[in-house]
């Protein structure tokens, strides 16, 4: 009863679910701190996918596999290892395992990655393009197996946001009237993952050459940075299709990709043979819709204050 009254209820079902019932069971005000802030994360990253799904229909709006950008399809594979470890888990009644991969996967694989990734493309897409639905149709998928995944854990949470999914035109009534959902072999692509996992790797390097130029002040968002990126054949080579894409997945202004070049004062990276990062203040101004540094900001004197992309995108928008 204190539990709840100080937590909630929900609190306490996820401190039941996290201990491994086979070892000493602990229970500490610092330990439901802890899963309180864990609840707040799966929360909450459901709740940034329900805010950017209020005008998607899925019957008429979702984007076919085959049309979805390499990123989101990537999305969709990671997701299958979530379900794959949850069905096996609840089968073996180790809801510990369960509850980990819940927190890390919201965590990790969603707002560290692919929905920070996301949030240009939602935020600045004309809203019935191709590509801001097809990154609802992967949210709405994710968040679809998500909440019945989480149904036996947390069943207040879990049909609250039933509640305020769109509609598939069968919902049942009830998340707990459903099944939990089945690996889809249709959405696995280790060929596809593999060239991803590589990209995040590099991903990871250019966050740490970030936050050395941070700590220089040579930028202070990362959207303030122009990066270049210097690699060595097999790198460059995996890099090279990518180049167009690398300043949305890093999330910065601007990438340059050249092969084996000296940069001064470069990051060398300590992990990925043969890569070295350079990082500049980016050119241009601040687009005041993208946030993105462009030398086009200021050259349409009706739009004077945001960039060519941002004025396409409004101009489809009327």
């Amino acid at each position: 009863n204190q539990v709840i009254k100080k937590y909630g209820a929900e609190i306490l079902r996820l401190w039941v679910s996290a201990t491994d019932y086979r070892e000493d069971i602990r229970i500490s005000n610092n330990i439901l701190k802890q899963l309180s802030d864990a609840y707040r994360r799966i929360r909450n990253t459901s709740r940034f996918m329900l805010g950017n799904l209020f005008n998607f229909n899925p019957q008429t709006d979702a984007i076919s596999y085959e049309s979805m950008p390499e990123l989101d399809r990537f999305a969709l594979h990671k997701l299958q290892g979530l379900v794959d470890k949850a069905r096996k888990a609840y089968d073996d009644y180790e809801y510990h395992i369960i509850y980990h991969s819940l927190y890390n996967y919201c965590t990790l694989d969603l707002s560290s990655l692919y929905l920070d990734i996301l949030k240009d493309r939602l935020y600045t897409s004309p809203p019935k393009s191709e590509a801001r639905r097809s990154a609802q149709s992967v949210m709405h998928i994710i968040l679809d197996n998500l909440v019945k995944l989480m149904a036996p854990l947390l069943p207040f949470t879990a049909e609250e946001i039933w509640e305020h999914m769109p509609d598939q035109g069968q919902n049942m009534a009830s998340v707990h009237l459903n099944q939990l959902p089945d690996v889809n072999p249709a959405y696995k692509d280790i060929d596809l993952a593999q060239k991803w996992e590589q990209l995040l790797v590099v991903r990871g390097e250019v966050t740490k050459a970030l936050e050395e130029a941070r700590n220089q002040k040579l930028v202070g968002h990362p959207l303030d940075a122009a990066v270049t990126i210097s690699a060595k054949d097999a790198l460059y080579s995996a890099l090279l299709p990518y180049a167009d894409d690398l300043r949305f997945i890093f999330i910065v202004s601007k990438v340059e990709l050249v092969k084996e070049k000296k940069l001064e004062g470069a990051f060398v990276s300590q992990d990925v043979t043969g890569l070295s990062i350079g990082i500049e203040t980016a050119p241009g101004d601040k687009c005041e819709r993208c946030w993105v540094h462009d030398t086009s900001v200021g050259a349409n004197a009706d739009h004077p204050t945001i960039c060519t992309r941002c004025q396409d995108a409004l101009s489809k928008m009327n």
